[in-house]
Order: structure tokens, then sequence, then C-alpha cells
């Protein structure tokens, strides 16, 4: 009879298309991978996949039986939450993704509210870029990301949490020159410091500032926004930071902060979560949590002043 546990373990060997990469994320032993896909292959009487040492290639039945199991997989989650929400709102535990560009200034201030309000909800983290969490709640591996908006899959729900402006960060001593310019322009001009190919706030920055010259293209690729700020500081270009991120990452000693006058440029961070969850209340709660506290921040004051 075929299992759960065979189409999960083959489901994941036919996505990354090798034997020890799947028995990783599957966290068994590579040999009790492979037996379980031999165990399927029996139970099914067709060859599902081609070995090739640890690599594989994936049959023309493999791939449609990969792309039911992935559907069984998903039903199956699906059912599981719905389940749990008889147990509560945010309860149990909950998978959300979260962009590093966000994660760190906002990450600890979720933690602490969750903790005192959802007691009984287990919160589990995952944090990197934009496309791999996307992909990763497609599959079901998430419950949830938090992101800026907008996604492109059509099988995703999203929230609007909150706004989060762009300001210019431009080393202390050149400040007062750039009073003078106009913003817009002026930002053009200048070596632009951005983060590394993948980050979605690189992507934010060049379309804002329509930079398609291969100065800005050359510029820094920096894995953190941290590495960014010291090089500002160190008089080697500017760049666009998120406000959210500002309290954290500017000295004020050595950067300064830089507002546009009018219709700045600016981010919409939000949730996203697969359409056909039965999760939505969860999201919904874990969304207005997150909303309460940047309305906290910007009443006390903590953020940048405009």
């Amino acid at each position: 009879m075929v299992t759960l546990r065979q189409l999960r373990y083959f489901e994941t060997l036919a996505r990354t298309k090798h034997f020890g990469m799947a028995a990783d994320q599957c966290a068994v032993t590579q040999p009790a991978l492979s037996m379980q896909i031999k165990e399927l292959e029996r139970e099914l009487g067709i060859e599902l996949v081609e070995r090739r040492g640890n690599t594989i290639a994936v049959t023309p039945a493999g791939q449609e039986i990969a792309a039911r199991s992935e559907a069984i997989l998903s039903q199956v989650r699906e059912l599981s939450d719905y389940a749990r929400q008889h147990h509560g709102v945010l309860t149990g535990s909950l998978r959300l993704g979260i962009i590093p560009s966000i994660a760190p200034y906002l990450l600890p201030d979720i933690l602490t509210e969750v903790t005192k309000h959802y007691p009984q909800l287990d919160l589990q983290i995952r944090e990197t870029q934009t496309n791999a969490l996307v992909e990763e709640l497609v599959r079901g591996e998430l419950d949830a990301v938090l992101v800026a908006l907008p996604v492109e899959p059509s099988q995703l729900e999203t929230m609007p949490l909150f706004e989060d402006r762009f300001l210019i960060a431009v080393q202390s001593q050149a400040a007062p020159d750039w009073s003078k310019s106009d913003l817009r322009t002026r930002i053009g001009q200048e070596r632009l410091l951005l983060l590394e190919e993948g980050h979605c706030l690189r992507d934010q920055a060049l379309q804002f500032c329509q930079i398609a010259n291969m100065q800005a293209r050359k510029a820094l690729g920096a894995a953190s926004l941290t590495t960014i700020m010291q090089m500002v500081a160190a008089g080697h270009g500017v760049t666009l930071l998120p406000e959210l991120c500002a309290k954290t990452e500017v000295d004020r000693k050595r950067v300064a902060l830089i507002a546009f006058p009018e219709e700045p440029p600016m981010r919409v961070v939000g949730l996203a979560w697969r359409r056909s969850s039965a999760r939505q209340s969860d999201f919904t709660a874990l969304g207005e949590l997150i909303k309460a506290l940047r309305r906290e921040e910007m009443d006390a004051g903590r953020l940048v002043n405009r």
C-alpha cells in the first residue's frame, strides 16, 4: 500500500534530483529514503527514477507521480490546518518565512508579542530571500511569509500590513550639500550601494532610481545592510534605506538620513499565504499583531522623524 511517507520522500527526491539532499530535507538516512522509493516503485509497478549515483533523472511517469504526490501532500496539510482551527487562533506550530531586510528589525518584537498574547503558538522561523520563500510557501513547506508586496503566484492570498518609506543614507559630512539638490536627480548621479542579486530590496532601489548604467550595476553587492551602512559611513557611496531598518543600522554621528520632501518611494510589507489554507484566521490575527507593533513604534516616536 502506498504511504504518505513514500509520497513525501519521492516528491522531495523529484524536486532536488539528489538522494543526499532529499534525505537531508526529509531528516532520514540516504539508504532509508532509497528503500522507500524502491518500495513505492514496486507498489506502483513503474520506474519513477533513473539512478545515476547520487543524482537521478525523473522518468515521464515519475514526473506525473511527483505532481500528484505534491497535490496529495498539500491536501493532507490543509486537512491538518483545518483541524487545528478547532483548538483556537494561533495555536500549535506555524512556519513563517521572512526576508532578511525585515527579520532583524521586526522579528524580536513579533516573538515577544506572540509569547505574551499567544503562548500556545510555536512560531518556526525561516529567513531567506523572497523567491525561495515564495517557492517554499507554494510547495507547502511554509504556512505564511512576511515579505514586500506584491508577490506573483495567483494561488497566494496577501494582507498588506504597513508602508515602509525609503530614506537616502549619505555620509554625514555630505548631508549639507544634499539639502541643496534635487534628490531624485542627485541619487542617480551617485554610486549606489546595493544588496547582492536576489534581494528584493536591490530590485526596488534600481526600479525607483531607474538605473541601467554600468556604474550602478558594478557597485558593491553586499550580503547585509550592515555592510552597506559601513560603506556609506566611510564615504564610498549612498543607499536607499527602508525606514524600518534605520534605528538599528544607522550611526547618526557618521550617517545622515535624508527624507524625500513629497511622494517618497516606499515598499509595502505584508503577509502572504496559500488561498487553499484553512488558517486564514491565524494569518489575519498575526497580521493584526504586526500592524499594532508598527503603530506603537510610530506613536512612541521611535521611527525617523518625518
